[in-house]
This record gives structure tokens, C-alpha cells and sequence, in this order.
């Protein structure tokens, strides 16, 4: 069968998206152990700083073995790079957050709040992307973020700071996500994946001799080696899985997440998360899946 038969022939299409829905399963499975690894680390007394070093570094070194800019030195020219650089300082203000708020909140907290990112994308897309948000979506953005105040509830119970941690986390994913559909209009993928995590290690190399304590095991050495091959790992599964199914068809799949969150959760930290933090989550997840319906009906039709 040539290219051209594949991409047509209605079975060969079916096993495309199949095997892609499967690749974006495997992806949300790594980053939710990658949350599971840095909450581990820090209960066991490791700084959520030098994980996020760690992160970054085991990911620029397989990043740099894998494109060899020595041999493909295009990899590395970039005709926007003040915004490579920016996007780069968000992913790393993303984990670094993260990992922060994971210290004293459950999994299933952090990835609910952060589940809001897409409605954020989409109410800022108007004025950062020139694409403009219908009354209807306007709406569905503004249930979704109600769904955050329900897991957040400030003002109601105890509250842990920790909230805005996560909070600033979703707030620098959403601008990530503009940044890197804007520069793909401008940088292959291969180089926007080159200086995703030059930023991150840059920040925090020079305040390693302050941060940097020795691991004490095995078990401390290889989940800060894992957290790096982990989100490594993850985002090659997400580009094997949108080169083989559109991203209306991966996109849904994104939410499993919580599943895997709130399972580890369990299993390996004994968390229970509340039912204020699971109706705010199905609040969130149902209004990113209107989005994404309105999404794939407003999209032209070919032929």
C-alpha cells in the first residue's frame, strides 16, 4: 500500500488514530508518575528545586544526543528566539511550580487546577492569537474556571497556600501552550524541542552549589534520573501520537490523567481526594470538552 492508499484507506486511518489515542495514553501515564516521582522525592526531604534541575538536565541530555546540533547545527537557529527563550523560562516555571505545590497538595488537586490551562488558552487566544471565542465558548470558559474556585473553595475550610502554586502553574502552561503554537509558525519542531529545557537548566545550574545535596540511595538517585526520562519520554509519546491522530481525536485523552493521578495518589501517598476536588475536576474536564466540540464544528469543510 503507497502513502497516498495509507492515509485514505478507511481501516489504515482507524489504526492510525487507534495507535495514536494509545500513544497519548502511555504520555499522560508518564507525566502523572513524573508528579508521583517528585512527590516521592520531596517526602523524602530532596528540594523540589534540585528535582526540577534534575528534570531538566537528564531531558537536555537526551534531547542533545537524539538531534546531535553538531551534525544538524539548523537545529539550533531559531528566527524567534526571544520567544524560545520565554517559552522555555514558562515550561520551566511550570515544573518548578508543580513540583512545589506537590510538596503539600494531592495529585489529583494539582492536575484538576491544571486541567483549567486549555480554557485559559482559549480565552486568551483572542487577544495574543486573533482568534475570536463565541458567546457560547466565553460561557463554557467561565464554567470552567468556576470548576477551579469549587477545587480551590477560597474563603471556605482550610485552604492551603499551596493552591496558587498550582495555580501559577496552570497560569504559565496556558501561556507555554500560546507560545508554542505561535512558534510554529516561525521553528521546526525539532528546535523548539532543542530549547525547551536550555532555560530551566540554565536557571538553575548557577544555584546548584547551594542546592545540590549529595542523594543518600539508590531509590533518591534514580527517581531524580526518572523525573528527567519521564517527561522526556512523555513528550516524544505526544508527538508520535499527533502525527498519527488530530489533536480533536487525541484531546479528550488528555483527561485521563486524573485517573492515573488519582490512582497513584492512592496506592503510593494513601490520598483520598476530597468531593469537592472531583466535581470541581468533572466541571473543568466537561467544559474542555465543549470547547473542543465547538472547536470541531466551526472548522471548514474540505471538498
Amino acid at each position: 500500500m503507497t502513502q497516498a492508499e495509507a492515509e485514505t484507506d478507511p481501516r489504515a486511518v482507524r489504526n492510525r488514530r487507534l495507535l495514536g489515542i494509545a500513544l497519548m495514553c502511555g504520555a499522560v501515564i508518564s507525566f502523572a508518575s513524573l508528579d508521583a516521582c517528585g512527590k516521592t522525592l520531596a517526602r523524602l526531604g530532596v528540594d523540589p528545586l534540585l528535582s526540577t534541575f534534575m528534570r531538566y538536565a537528564v531531558n537536555v541530555a537526551l534531547i542533545t544526543l537524539v538531534l546531535n546540533p553538531v551534525r544538524r547545527p539548523e537545529v539550533v537557529r531559531s528566527r524567534r528566539l526571544g520567544l524560545q527563550v520565554v517559552r522555555s523560562l514558562l515550561l520551566f516555571g511550570t515544573t518548578a511550580l508543580n513540583f512545589l505545590a506537590l510538596r503539600y497538595l494531592q495529585m489529583a488537586e494539582t492536575v484538576s487546577i491544571q486541567f483549567a490551562a486549555p480554557l485559559a488558552v482559549a480565552l486568551l487566544a483572542g487577544p495574543l492569537l486573533g482568534e475570536r471565542s463565541s458567546r457560547e465558548r466565553l460561557a463554557a470558559i467561565a464554567v470552567g474556571f468556576l470548576g477551579v474556585l469549587v477545587i480551590v473553595r477560597p474563603g471556605v475550610g482550610d485552604v492551603h497556600p499551596a493552591v496558587l502554586l498550582s495555580l501559577g502553574n496552570m497560569a504559565c502552561y496556558a501561556f507555554y501552550v500560546i507560545l508554542t503554537r505561535k512558534l510554529a509558525a516561525y521553528d521546526s519542531t525539532a528546535t523548539t524541542m532543542f530549547f525547551s529545557g536550555l532555560a530551566g537548566l540554565a536557571v538553575m545550574a548557577p544555584a546548584m552549589p547551594w542546592l545540590w545535596t549529595t542523594p543518600q540511595s539508590g531509590l533518591i538517585w534514580a527517581l531524580l534520573i526518572g523525573i528527567g526520562l519521564l517527561g522526556t519520554f512523555g513528550h516524544w509519546l505526544l508527538i508520535l501520537a499527533h502525527a498519527r491522530a488530530p489533536a480533536s481525536v487525541l484531546a479528550p485523552f488528555i483527561y485521563t490523567q486524573l485517573i492515573w493521578s488519582v490512582t497513584l495518589g492512592f496506592v503510593v501517598f494513601g490520598d483520598v481526594p476530597s468531593g469537592w476536588t472531583l466535581a470541581g475536576a468533572l466541571v473543568v474536564i466537561g467544559s474542555g470538552l465543549y470547547l473542543l466540540a465547538q472547536e470541531a464544528r466551526r472548522r471548514p469543510r474540505v471538498g
